[in-house]
């Protein structure tokens, strides 16, 4: 069945993807090019998709807005995850005043919801691309350094830790040799079920008019433009709204199946 469940993932992914790399070196119009005598179009020949209200071609917005998701919740989970390990590595192994302190921040910071806190830096710092990505990189950082404190407290007492500490083998080495390669299942699960939620959080920043500004396309802006106009042509939100849906869909499927997977081989080596 997780076979199944994997082939099902790489196949929804493959649309984004497809077109998130395509639109790098191609697109079948530039997504600000309007056509107002070809406004409200349905899907034909010139324009597969159709086109919005300023006459701009969906499937080339659709493109751009799939890159920009992808390269943005990559992007701004791989800090959090870089950040938040480090953090619940010192939270983890340090004297127990650090890690109260530690704890303490990474608490406070996941008392406030996502969309809450990444909006706060967002006001303050600017809308845009770049103030978006270091936004939700930010809410990122705690969920991870949590989890990484909890794995690691779990393996602490493990009998190849104890063993590793009595070779006389540094904490940095331990860390790398011992630790790492246990709770990575783990960590490759978050880090691929976050990069849904990041896309989450900049389409919902997005459709509040504080991530992705236009002329730029983004899954949240389409949706928002097209809210405007569901009464009068509902077809305008289907394209964006499917394609976040499979997107982030794909990568809750993905994670899952690799987590499987790594838990597995990590049983074999064992």
């Amino acid at each position: 069945m997780r076979k199944y469940v994997f082939i099902l993932s790489v196949v929804l992914l493959l649309i984004p993807l497809s077109l998130g790399i395509v639109s790098f070196f191609y697109t079948p119009y530039p997504i600000t090019e309007m056509d107002i005598d070809n406004r409200f179009s349905l899907m034909s020949k010139e324009h597969l998709l159709g086109t919005d209200q300023f006459g701009r071609d969906i499937l080339s917005r659709l493109m751009v807005a799939s890159r920009y998701a992808l390269l943005l919740g990559t992007v701004s989970v791989t800090l959090g995850l870089c950040a938040g390990i480090f953090i619940g590595v010192i939270s983890a192994l340090s004297n127990k005043w650090i890690s109260m302190i530690f704890l303490r921040f990474i608490d406070g910071m996941l008392a406030f919801p996502g969309i809450v806190l990444a909006m706060m830096f967002v006001v303050v710092f600017g809308d845009g691309l770049y103030s978006t990505l270091i936004a939700i990189a930010i809410f990122m950082i705690p969920i991870f350094a949590r989890l990484t404190y909890s794995l690691i407290k779990e393996q602490q007492h493990a009998l190849y830790i104890v063993a590793a500490k009595s070779m006389g083998l540094s904490t940095m080495r331990i860390v790398w040799r011992h630790y790492l390669p246990v709770i990575l299942p783990r960590l490759v699960t978050q880090f691929s079920a976050s990069i849904g939620s990041a896309i989450l959080i900049e389409s919902a920043l997005s459709y509040l008019g504080l991530g992705v500004v236009p002329p730029n396309a983004s899954f949240g802006l389409m949706l928002k433009e097209a809210q405007s106009f569901m009464l009068s042509y509902p077809y305008l939100i289907l394209p964006s709204g499917i394609l976040l849906v499979i997107t982030v869909l794909g990568l809750n499927l993905m994670g899952d199946t690799l987590n499987d997977r790594l838990m597995k081989l990590g049983d074999t080596n064992d």
